[in-house]
């Protein structure tokens, strides 16, 4: 009889001054999405930091070792979610495996372009 290995995932939260780093480690997919979508929503719910405004969310992937559709879908959801908030998200240290996948999905222009912080708005492209 095999056992089955839980999948090795960790997620560390550091708070800037007017930003919030989430370094993601391991796999995510459909098991551990939603402790990173869980983790993004509380944060972008209070749009604070301890020493003022929320206005970067960082998620740092240079622990990642895996990304499936459901973590891609959980990165789309994370970018809406930023904007609506006006609040910049910063993709940091993406593997190959990611920007391979996003830039197969043709997803990589829309989840690093710049938004206004002020307005909330975005433009693909460009950054």
């Amino acid at each position: 009889m095999t056992t089955s290995h839980p999948p090795t995932f960790t997620l560390t939260v550091q708070a800037e001054p007017t930003a919030l780093v989430i370094h993601v480690g391991g796999d995510l997919d459909y098991e551990t999405c939603d402790e990173l979508m869980r983790t993004a929503d509380q944060h972008l719910a209070d749009r604070r930091t301890a020493q003022g405004r929320l206005l970067d969310l960082r998620v740092d992937f240079t622990g990642l070792d895996s990304i499936d559709s459901m973590g891609l879908s959980t990165l789309l959801m994370i970018r809406r979610r930023t904007d609506a908030a006006g609040v910049r998200l910063h993709l940091d240290g993406r593997p190959p495996g990611l920007e391979r996948l996003l830039e197969i999905t043709g997803t990589l222009d829309y989840l690093t372009a710049p938004c206004d912080v002020g307005k909330g708005e975005r433009r693909p492209g460009a950054g």
